[in-house]
């Protein structure tokens, strides 16, 4: 079993995760040991360190075993044969949360198989492909470019990128046919001139909404490239994208079930909802994970019972609960609406901050926007509005402020804008981190701050 760390987590986050799962083997670079050395203490069930990077190995210290990679490949290690079946556990994947340490979601073999073949069908995947790898694959989403290549027999080509420019010319230069960004990456992207990139086959979007400005920059830099609009949860890896063709005419959908997957929209009695009515995405079939790690009680709460399809059936079948609130259209595609922690309640209303997010997007005044919730003593919830100008620009607070209250309803309107220099702050995936953000916030509008 393996459990992939982001490189940009500092050492106590690192030493937590490491704790959490009893890891017992840590693999890293020269450099990374340095930065963690005084994390690895507190994990008493690690024993061996591999390093990479060249040179002796480390010395051991506090009864552990430090190893060269060099010396790994090496040596002659015997092979143990241990039996497993597609059903046992072959990962763990932290997700962040929205509160509270991160949760280790375990994956099975069949989960990461089904997973892999299911999007390399919808793709279209072959062993002509050359997939470029940008995202960590300790996120479930970069994760996934890796075993969709092992499924296809495609190259996946690695890459840490410094500047945005470096992942344009990679494309260019290693006639890369697929590339998978977050949204606000893609932001960045659409904002630079692209040359003919004639291999560029599609590029897909997951970890939030793809803005229409972001779509139409875009599909302008990139007449002949399919755009694939997903969404996704760590918990069942991936659950719905959008066929390009779909793309014109429903830019907001979320799409419907990925292959070997179906995609219920419930009431919180587990009725399901009818066309046009909200309620939760709920997943099942063979890309539903195996709960949280060492969780019982997230676990419950995530992972539930679904009512038996037939009667006969007495084992019940377990799905995942995802906490999204979506609706569903006549022609059966589903668009997101929000995430039931993240809703604003302001004068008696439920406000979803996409929706705010898509109408400041809208007007062209924005490179980035995040809509939080502030506490109010009168409302409730405050809307606040955080931005970023697009670059060369320049972005007056109060002109975008008299855009908001002249395209959104008086309720929906932000009470608060702050335009800020440069990009909103990130999680270690790249997507913005709003849970940063809204600390900042509920900081600020405490009284506390000076």
């Amino acid at each position: 079993m393996f459990v992939p760390v982001n490189p940009l987590l500092k050492a106590e986050q690192v030493a937590y995760i490491l704790a959490d799962c009893n890891v017992r083997i840590l693999v890293t670079s020269r450099e990374r040991l340095t930065q963690l050395a005084g994390a690895l203490a507190q994990c008493p069930d690690l024993h061996t360190v591999i390093v990479a990077g060249g040179g002796d190995a480390a010395p051991a210290a506090s009864g552990m075993r430090f190893v060269a990679w060099s010396d790994c490949i090496a040596r002659a290690v015997p092979c143990f044969a241990y039996r497993s079946i597609d059903a046992d556990m072959a990962a763990i994947l932290y997700t962040s949360g929205s509160t509270g340490k991160p949760k280790g979601v375990v994956l099975s073999h069949r989960n990461l198989v089904a997973g892999a073949e299911s999007v390399a069908a919808y793709l279209g995947n072959t062993a002509q492909d050359r997939i470029l790898c940008l995202l960590p694959f300790s996120f479930d989403y970069g994760l996934s470019q890796l075993t969709t290549a092992f499924a296809s027999g495609a190259c996946a080509v690695l890459m840490n990128h410094l500047l945005l420019r470096d992942v344009i010319d990679t494309v260019e230069q290693e006639g890369i046919t697929g590339l998978a960004a977050v949204p606000p990456l893609w932001i960045q992207l659409s904002q630079l001139r692209w040359p003919v990139v004639a291999r560029l086959r599609y590029i897909t979007n997951s970890g939030g909404a793809m803005q229409r400005v972001t779509i139409a920059a875009l599909r302008a830099a990139l007449p002949q490239t399919q755009i694939y609009l997903m969404y996704g949860l760590t918990e069942a890896f991936r659950s719905t994208y959008l066929p390009p063709e779909q793309l014109e005419q429903r830019p907001d959908s979320i799409g419907k079930a990925i292959p070997n997957a179906e995609v219920m929209v419930l009431h919180p009695d587990g009725s399901p909802c009818g066309p046009g009515e909200t309620g939760e995405l709920v997943h099942r079939g063979a890309l539903v994970a195996m709960g949280y790690w060492n969780d019982a009680v997230k676990t419950a709460e995530r992972f539930r019972p679904l009512a038996a399809r037939q009667s006969g059936l007495m084992v019940p079948e377990l799905a995942v609960w995802s906490g999204d609130t979506v609706r569903r259209d006549d022609d059966g595609y589903l668009y997101f609406v929000g995430r039931a922690d993240d809703m604003i309640k302001t004068s008696g209303y439920r406000v979803s901050p996409t929706e705010v997010e898509e109408v400041v997007y809208g007007t062209g005044l924005v490179a980035e926007a995040v809509a939080l919730g502030v506490a109010h003593p009168v409302l409730g919830q405050a809307i606040a509005l955080l931005a970023t100008a697009l670059e060369g620009v320049e972005l007056e607070r109060d002109a975008l402020l008299l855009a908001c209250k002249t395209l959104l309803p008086t309720y929906m309107a932000p009470a608060w804008v702050e335009v800020r220099p440069g990009p909103l702050p990130r999680n270690p995936n790249g997507k913005i981190d709003r849970k940063l953000l809204a600390a900042e916030l509920a900081y600020l509008f405490s009284g506390r701050a000076q």
